[in-house]
């Protein structure tokens, strides 16, 4: 719930609209985990919110800390049991945290440990955000940046994903700002554009990984429902109502899409367009025959999106040694339980 939400809901108990406050704060700025933490409301109050209410505090069931880099991957427990990942990554220009938006996906890209069994459920706007207050509260570090990129594809889960980035704007919360933030998606048109009418200050990655509708429909089953031309045109419409630059994310697989041909498709795709592409090298999954390009053919591709004007960057890799790719934690723990 937003504030405003809060205070209706305290004035159905009856009680005084000030409560909606603490309680907010407690829950936001303090990232309690127990009604019994909130010291200044009545004892009576607190004993109505158990029984009435679900406080949601995920329980950390794995933290795996990367030797190479010092990522940190989270293997979060939800109230029902269910599990999701979320990641703490440590750059020059803040702390950045991964976190997932649905248990499992549905979307079936082939490159994805996260979509192995399928989707489970959608998260809810608390549990996106006690992602992130959990990650605070154990690594006693703030954090600056958020990248709902993790397992699960955001604008399949819209209306919650809407809530979780009012709710971590908020200034009565963490205040982080919308530029701050960036959403990943595979390509839900329509949604695209549903979040371009919000006019938020975020930033849209489009998870592109093909210069072609034919070579996507190989990698990504998303491509049989909307075309390149599709999603372009919402990203166009994206562009105009929010002013801010796109970014397209693509993960280059060995002998697949990572070809001097590929790079000028591509670049004749994003031609004149206020963007940026986020070179990815492939995490391989042992349940896919996909391979991470050749160093030489990574940089060769980036070379040439460069020439023809395209800004681009190659993802630093992140938590290679801890199962940092989407999904990946999950599976392997989920395995070992069984």
């Amino acid at each position: 719930m937003d504030e405003a939400q809060l205070q209706a809901y305290f004035e159905q108990l009856g009680e005084k609209k000030f409560r909606a406050s603490q309680v907010y704060q407690w829950l936001h700025q303090k990232l309690v985990t127990d009604f019994d933490q909130m010291t200044n409301l009545p004892e009576s109050l607190r004993k109505t919110l158990k029984e009435n209410c679900r406080l949601t505090a995920l329980t950390a069931e794995r933290v795996q800390v990367s030797q190479i880099d010092g990522t940190s991957k989270y293997l979060f427990k939800l109230y029902d049991g269910n599990l999701i990942e979320s990641v703490l990554m440590k750059y020059h220009h803040g702390n950045s945290v991964c976190i997932s938006s649905q248990v499992g996906c549905r979307m079936g890209c082939r490159f994805c440990a996260s979509t192995l069994d399928g989707m489970v459920r959608n998260l809810a706007p608390s549990e996106m955000l006690d992602q992130i207050y959990r990650i605070q509260t154990i690594s006693g570090e703030r954090v600056d940046n958020i990248v709902i990129m993790g397992s699960g594809e955001p604008m399949d889960n819209f209306q919650n994903v809407v809530q979780f980035l009012k709710l971590i704007n908020s200034d009565k919360g963490l205040h982080i700002s919308a530029r701050n933030i960036t959403v990943s998606t595979c390509g839900l048109v329509d949604k695209i554009r549903e979040l371009a009418d919000l006019q938020l200050q975020i930033t849209l990655a489009i998870s592109l990984h093909a210069p072609n509708d034919e070579l996507r429909k190989t990698m990504m089953p998303i491509a049989n429902k909307y075309s390149i031309e599709q999603i372009m045109e919402a990203c166009r419409y994206y562009l105009k109502q929010t002013g801010r630059r796109i970014s397209f994310e693509y993960s280059l697989v060995k002998g697949v899409n990572d070809t001097q041909e590929c790079a000028e498709q591509l670049s004749g795709l994003l031609h004149g367009m206020n963007c940026h592409v986020n070179l990815i090298p492939v995490n391989p999954i042992k349940e896919r025959d996909y391979r991470q390009s050749e160093k030489q053919a990574i940089a060769a591709f980036k070379n040439k999106l460069e020439r023809n004007g395209i800004n681009v960057t190659i993802r630093r890799e992140m938590g290679r040694d801890i199962d940092g790719a989407c999904g990946q934690l999950r599976k392997s723990y989920m395995e070992s339980q069984q």
